[in-house]
């Protein structure tokens, strides 16, 4: 399991964030999340130019890996230590989202049994919907 790191200084202190190592999630990212009161999961990060396609929007892809990364924050306390794989992401595309802007996900986890957790969520960026999205995880412990 990837550990997780607390934020100490800059716009997202006292978030999280995963310790990637050099992987494909840190140089898309970084992506933050914390658990607010209610005990779900928000996830965020600040739109910057390299996630923009030609026409000065967010591009399909990152609104794509993030709600992947969401979907696993959201599912944070579910995963219970252990490792994840998407084996299903559905999303609806609704608008797109301008260098500058924070962009946030929140969802909820509609089921988990034993190998599986269900999760579904939105993605937003300063009052828009820009994606709904919902996909499965299948949990696993990693062999040695």
């Amino acid at each position: 399991m990837v550990g997780t790191i607390t934020v100490t200084e800059g716009e997202f202190a006292g978030w999280l964030t995963w310790d990637l190592k050099g992987t494909f999630d840190q140089t898309v990212g970084p992506f933050y999340f914390r658990i607010e009161e209610d005990g779900r999961a928000r996830s965020a990060f600040r739109a910057e130019p390299h996630h923009m396609n030609a026409g000065g929007r967010m591009h399909g892809w990152a609104l794509m890996t993030f709600a992947d990364i969401a979907l696993f924050q959201t599912a944070y306390n579910e995963m219970e230590g252990r490792n994840g794989v998407t084996i299903q992401l559905e999303s609806n595309f609704i608008d797109g989202a301008y260098v500058g802007e924070l962009v946030e996900a929140t969802g909820e986890v509609v089921r988990a049994g034993g190998s599986l957790v269900f999760v579904r969520g939105q993605i937003t960026a300063s009052g828009r919907t820009l994606m709904t999205y919902s996909g499965i995880i299948r949990r696993f412990t990693p062999k040695d």
